[in-house]
């Protein structure tokens, strides 16, 4: 499985709708969405309202990952804005297992997700639990980063843990993610892709949705 889920990070948000449907033409899957509230990490984004923004310009599954501190009390915003999955940080959230299953309680799929410095192996005791693991390729905050190496091992280690457990969890990758990273990453077993400057920083945003597809699909 691989699935392309352009990140609106790097979008133009004065054409949102339009950069929507050019990466939809381009055979994206998901559409991700970046939160950031300044304090989790030195960046802000956007709320709930952009969210809603995108749930009615596209009927693909929205991906929201939340960069804030005390996700616990957006959760239901985000996700009556039409989030499909929301993923919260392994590094901010204290009773994790509650987070993931009032997410679930609520109607969508349940993600954690590590920075680069956060072993895999951390995740053992909730990886049977969650839809997603998200793993960091760089560090998070900023678009147009580039691709940290060692997350190739990283990918496999979660591989690892997914067949140790006999889980069903996606292996999800952000950061640095081009055509060729991209396919390195798959190599290595990531199933989930979310790429931003490299689609949406271009002169043709349906091709480069195309390439990015194209290099996961071989």
């Amino acid at each position: 499985m691989a699935i392309l889920a352009p990140s609106i990070l790097s979008a133009d948000f004065m054409n949102i709708s339009q950069q929507i449907r050019l990466v939809e033409i381009g055979g994206a899957d998901w559409i991700h969405c970046d939160v950031m509230d300044g304090h989790f990490v030195p960046n802000i984004t956007f709320g709930p309202v952009v969210v809603q923004a995108v749930r009615k310009t596209t009927k693909l599954p929205i991906d929201v990952h939340l960069m804030i501190e005390k996700p616990d009390l957006y959760l239901e915003d985000f996700i009556n804005a039409g989030a499909n999955y929301v993923s919260v940080h392994f590094e901010e959230v204290v009773h994790l297992n509650r987070t993931v299953n009032r997410i679930k309680e609520l109607g969508a799929k349940a993600g954690v997700v590590i920075n680069p410095a956060t072993p895999v192996k951390a995740l053992g005791d909730i990886a049977e639990y969650v839809d997603l693991i998200l793993i960091m390729t760089v560090n998070p905050g900023f678009g147009g980063q580039k691709f940290i190496s060692n997350s190739l091992r990283r990918i496999k280690e979660a591989v690892g843990l997914k067949e140790k457990l006999n889980a069903d969890f996606l292996i999800e990758i952000d950061g640095g993610v081009n055509a060729e990273t991209a396919k390195l990453a798959f190599d290595a077993g990531a199933e989930v892709f979310v790429a931003g400057s490299s689609i949406f920083k271009t002169d043709n945003i349906s091709a480069a949705t195309v390439e990015i597809k194209n290099s996961i699909s071989q």
